[in-house]
């Protein structure tokens, strides 16, 4: 009796299986290849001739050369920035590393167009921060960021959260046995981190470097609000100047674009999952006793030295948005008579267009949180007890969509959607295809955490409920689901987090009616609104921290390594 049961259950297992898996891999995988099959067959052109002809374009040339300049040395920066933090925090004695590393993450979860309006806000003549500070450039000056240097350094920033973790937790698995053992056979000092700590962290730092150099070639907002003032176009502008200009007719060629963009990632992908695995010395996993080398006297220095450094990236250019959003326009000094929140209540409560950009990345991100939730869940448990050929294949290919850059993911979504087969509808325009690129670019992010926390469980649990009777959906509701709560809420929060304010996939989807709050932002800055643009962009940032410090405030009963930025 017990055995049939068993097999019973295991055949319900398997069809839910089959079913979840084929709607997974349509959502994640399917626009892919779609857009794969678009750039590699040209009806008018065949073989390779299409492909050929935009890749020797001089635009694309030069975006390209733009492209690997800005994100090569963009990362660079991130490197020495993030590795110099990781270093210390996870070496150290240094107090309150907890909010060290909360505000770390702070550029890493805040969107790119919003980082550079920041800083745009903070420099150049018309600063009304530096103006009321009375040490503005003088009227007519350039902006120093509208510049390959300017985008290079806001790439360095935005993405050195990045390098940081992944250096942090490779510096975390090194117990402090292996340092006292160095330091008994003489090791001391800037000896001991060269020999014994660098060569057990390079590949962490490989992985981290490769990781942020494909993420800052296809970040949009920082070249697209830096670049395009400056005529300076990298591969995600020119895929966005190219079809905003003309339309659908260029689809073919865009994707041509797209899939460069894509190649280049892949190999950085490739490369971080090399290093990774390439690591020569072992280490036995995170230890309860971490590194916590002493600084001595030189802790309050280095505190001070650390702290200056985060308010530079992450305060000043705070204030210069906020300065900017209490002026009746751009470029007036703050002064107690030119003080107004005019352009809080215009942008908040008087703009159509804020209302229902709010209306809809609050119902995209919030709906793209919870289908993924209800498809992860049980996807995660079954690929779990069922582990085959295809569930593992599937498993090392999820992470593509949200790896590839957010434009390549936007062209491959409108060609599998702009004509849908046997019928003459189509999804491109509408809210639905923005929504079915959030539950590609962020499925990842919410199956990891549950997976993660899957993996923590004991499956004779399972089984022991399956043993006496307990159906699948009964197993799923009263074992599977209070156990990975923790983990699929944090996964759930972390999707609200990144989709609520994304701008990349969403600034080649949307249309009138479909505008999301990173688009609003755009198009605000861009009109002129600079005003409006910064009270909208502090009002997001506001949200992303109170979020941020509502997944901090429960962290400890969220599974270990579910919170980016837990300690």
């Amino acid at each position: 009796m017990q055995a049939a049961m068993q097999k019973g259950g295991s055949r319900s297992e398997n069809r839910l299986l089959s079913v979840v898996l084929l709607i997974a891999t349509f959502v994640t995988l399917a626009p892919v290849m779609r857009l794969f099959v678009e750039g590699l067959t040209d009806r008018t052109r065949p073989g390779l001739g299409l492909a050929a002809d935009v890749l020797s374009q001089p635009a694309t040339l030069d975006a390209l050369r733009n492209s690997l300049v800005t994100a090569g040395l963009g990362t660079v920066i991130s490197v020495v920035l993030g590795s110099a933090f990781a270093f210390i925090v996870a070496l150290t004695d240094l107090r309150a590393k907890a909010a060290l590393v909360f505000c770390l993450m702070i550029p890493m979860m805040i969107p790119p167009q919003i980082t550079a309006l920041s800083w745009i806000q903070l420099m150049g003549p018309s600063s009304v921060l530096l103006k009321t500070l009375w040490i503005a450039p003088p009227l007519g000056s350039a902006q120093p960021l509208y510049s390959p240097g300017g985008i290079v350094l806001l790439l360095g920033i935005q993405h050195m959260s990045i390098v940081f973790l992944t250096l942090r937790a490779g510096l975390r698995a090194i117990p402090q046995e292996v340092v006292e053992a160095a330091r008994i056979s003489g090791a001391r000092g800037l000896r001991t981190w060269w020999q014994v700590v660098m060569p057990l962290t390079l590949p962490s730092l490989a992985a981290g470097s490769a990781i942020t150099f494909v993420t800052a070639l296809g970040n949009f907002g920082i070249p697209a609000m830096l670049g395009i003032p400056a005529g300076y176009s990298t591969l995600p502008t020119l895929v966005y100047q190219k079809l905003a200009g003309m339309g659908t007719g260029v689809l073919a060629e865009v994707s041509v674009l797209a899939m460069l963009i894509g190649t280049v990632a892949i190999a950085g992908i490739l490369a971080q999952r090399l290093f990774q695995t390439r690591q020569r010395v072992h280490l036995v996993g995170s230890t309860s006793r971490p590194l916590a080398i002493p600084l001595g006297r030189a802790r309050l220095p280095v505190e001070i030295a650390l702290w200056a450094v985060v308010a530079a990236i992450l305060v000043l250019p705070m204030l210069g948005l906020i300065a900017t959003s209490l002026v009746p326009a751009y470029g007036v000094p703050l002064r107690l008579d030119t003080i107004t929140l005019k352009s809080w209540a215009e942008v908040l409560f008087s703009q159509p267009v804020t209302r229902r950009a709010f209306a809809n990345s609050l119902g995209l991100a919030l709906g793209a949180a919870l289908v993924l939730m209800a498809m992860c869940l049980p996807l995660a448990w079954l690929m779990s007890r069922n582990p085959t050929r295809l569930t593992r294949l599937f498993d090392s290919l999820l992470d593509l969509p949200y790896a590839l850059p957010g434009v390549v993911l936007a062209i491959a979504m409108i060609l599998l959607l702009i004509d849908l087969p046997l019928t003459d509808a189509t999804l491109y325009g509408t809210v639905w295809i923005i929504f079915l690129a959030y539950l590609a670019r962020f499925f990842a992010v919410m199956f990891r955490p549950v997976q993660a926390s899957l993996k923590q469980l004991d499956p004779a649990m399972a089984e022991a409920a399956q043993s006496v009777g307990a159906g699948l959906s009964r197993r799923m509701r009263d074992v599977v689901l209070p156990l990975t709560a923790p983990a699929a809420a944090a996964g759930a929060i972390l999707v609200f987090l990144t989709a609520f304010n994304e701008l990349t996939v969403s600034a080649l989807l949307w249309s009138s009616g479909t505008e999301t709050l990173g688009v609003v932002i755009f198009n605000l800055e861009d009109s002129g609104e600079t005003a409006m643009a910064s009270a909208l962009a502090m009002t997001i940032v506001l949200v992303v921290m109170a979020l941020m410090g509502l997944i901090q405030l429960f962290s400890r009963r969220f599974p270990k390594g579910v919170v980016p930025w837990q300690t």
